[in-house]
């Protein structure tokens, strides 16, 4: 929340001012704007900017053309500023020769706050997407807040505005601003334009290839420290391990690969791969030590909730490598993203980079075996604590399965828990397996249905690991088996209910928890695999599991492997693990320093 103690126009003055601040450091030096109430804020923060010229107009539409010009004759993006209402619907004839002229141009609507939408307030239209497709992104930005984590993200929002106008090919964005009153934004006592504001993210584009330019900057990012990180996010390029693991090799850098990355198994160099980071990263201590100088990002946004944590730190320089116009980063804490190829940026930086003398070689090889030493005693500890028993438990899939799947199989994972608990527990190998799962959106629906479709393309074997709720939501999907004789395994993991919510603290606050989260069904799954021609086997032991599916990888068909757990239980062994882990690489760390 935003500092009690600031008036509210101290609060609008620090928001808007980081957001006009980022505006101009992105490359916006001209404003064009129409006298208006609402747009004040904005008006009187671009007026104040010692880097920005105001251009006053009386009439929006010709306001708009007026921008157009000079970002026509400039090839540089210029910002149009209007009140809410009506007057914003005068831009659009020029928005849309911004966008089919192809010429940047930064849309800029103050409206009213939402409890003011529809309820009959003056001067207030639907303004949300006004341009429809005449612009190339549209974006309702946020009430203004003066927490750190708001100001980074308005910050990246103009920043993220600006590079996208720009980017060829060029063209308008809209950004709806709303604001409540008061409209004035006004510095707090002893504050002034100099004050610290968040630092400005910067947004390359290069397109497939990275440019000289692009690549020289990187270069400098990843020699800005020896305590360096890659972190490699889900992604389908096939030969990107191969080319992030020469990377890592020649700045002698630890790589912390998510499971979906494709980067954890295969035949490529994973001297450097380090998993199990989702369990000792929980640990304060272990995170501090591991703190690092700077930060390469590839993929994805990663599913590790505790690894994102330990990214949340501003202070440390991160570069997003993504392929189109994203930004996966929901800590906001990156601070310059990078629209190229990964792989032909890995292989561009690994060619550019200068050979390490030998003191910074060994800085980085004692820095990389410090987490080396975390995921070791990790693995070893979850070892150890799930084969104390015969039983089959939810982690305990996860590394079963990493000695059951065969060279060349596709292990497809659902959402909610077994995407979290592969990866927590499934720590690679060196057969080549492609590990694929739905999280553009992260939903539970239509998991099996995509999964068998992976299962009709092939080629190789296929695991499905799901959960009873997403099961239950795609059941028809099971009709393709018979259809199209499709051949694969099924791994249930039938806890009757959602399971992720055992892990909440609506599990221990809410009275009413197992009928709002917990929802259990009672459901049995025997009848299903019935009617649509499946081979159920009920397993308890990890024996039996393993028996499962190996019988079912070995023949034709698709057999359902019925995993039956109990959520507290499984919440229990959970956090017992992590608590194991924490003591133990806390240890082994400590050793480490001393020796």
């Amino acid at each position: 929340m935003t500092d009690p103690d600031l008036a509210p126009g101290a609060v609008l003055h620090r928001y808007v001012g980081a957001f006009v601040d980022a505006m101009a450091r992105a490359g916006i030096a001209q404003v064009c704007l129409c006298p208006g109430s609402r747009s004040t804020p904005l008006a009187l923060e671009f007026q104040r900017h010692p880097a920005i010229r105001v251009w006053v107009h009386l009439d929006e539409r010709s306001a708009a053309f007026f921008a157009l010009g000079i970002a026509k004759a400039t090839g540089k993006p210029v910002a149009l500023l209007s009140t809410s209402g009506t007057a914003a619907l005068n831009f659009a004839p020029a928005v849309a020769e911004a966008r089919y002229g192809r010429v940047p141009l930064l849309v800029l609507t103050a409206d009213r706050p939402p409890e003011l939408r529809d309820v009959g307030a003056n001067q207030t239209i639907d303004q949300i997407r006004l341009f429809g497709s005449m612009v190339k992104r549209s974006v309702e930005v946020a009430l203004p807040e003066a927490t750190p984590q708001m100001l980074r993200y308005v910050d990246l929002t103009a920043a993220r505005a600006v590079a996208v106008a720009e980017a060829r090919p060029a063209g308008p964005v809209h950004l709806n601003l709303p604001f409540r009153e008061p409209l004035i934004p006004s510095a707090p006592p002893g504050a002034d334009r100099d004050a610290p504001r968040p630092r400005s993210a910067v947004v390359h584009h290069a397109g497939g290839q990275p440019d000289g330019e692009a690549v020289a900057a990187a270069v400098a990012h990843v020699s800005a420290g020896d305590r360096g990180l890659i972190v490699c996010g889900p992604q389908a390029d096939p030969h990107f391990p191969q080319a992030v693991a020469w990377l890592a090799a020649t700045l002698g850098l630890p790589l912390l690969a998510d499971p979906l990355s494709q980067v954890r198994c295969g035949p490529h160099d994973r001297s450097r791969v380090i998993a199990g980071y989702d369990a000792f990263l929980r640990d304060a201590e272990t995170a501090r030590a591991l703190r690092p100088d700077f930060v390469l990002r590839f993929g994805a946004t990663p599913t590790s909730k505790p690894l994102l944590q330990f990214l949340d730190d501003p202070a440390c320089p991160q570069w997003l490598i993504t392929d189109g116009e994203g930004w996966n980063d929901p800590t906001l804490a990156a601070s310059t993203a990078l629209h190229a190829d990964a792989r032909a940026l890995c292989d561009a930086l690994t060619a550019a980079l200068p050979p390490l003398d030998p003191a910074a070689r060994g800085r980085r090889e004692a820095w990389h075996g410090r987490w080396r030493t975390c995921a070791a005693e990790t693995a070893a500890v979850q070892r150890d604590l799930l084969a104390r028993d015969d039983g089959i438990s939810e982690p305990r899939v996860f590394t079963e399965l990493a000695d059951l799947l065969p060279d060349g199989a596709t292990l497809f994972v659902g959402n909610s828990m077994p995407v979290r608990d592969l990866d927590g527990f499934y720590h690679g190998g060196a057969r080549a397996l492609r590990v694929l799962g739905n999280r553009g959106s992260s939903g539970i629906d239509g998991v099996v249905s995509t999964a068998l479709g992976a299962a009709a393309a092939g080629p190789g074997p296929l695991v499905l690991v799901i959960g009873d709720l997403s099961l239950y939501h795609d059941l028809n999907g099971l009709f393709a088996v018979k259809r199209h004789d499709l051949h694969a395994t099924i791994v249930l993991i039938n806890n009757d209910g959602g399971g992720i919510f055992s892990f909440l603290p609506q599990a221990d606050e809410v009275e009413d928890f197992e009928q709002l989260f917990g929802t259990p069904h009672g459901l049995d799954f025997r009848h299903a695999a019935a009617l649509y021609g499946l081979d159920h086997r009920p397993v308890r032991r990890a024996a039996d599991f393993r028996d499962a599916v190996a019988q079912s990888l070995g023949k034709p068909g698709v057999a359902l492997v019925e995993v039956q757990t109990e959520r507290a239980a499984n919440a229990a062994l959970h956090r017992e693990i992590w608590q194991a882990v924490a003591a133990r690489v806390r240890g082994a760390l400590h050793s480490n320093v001393e020796a």
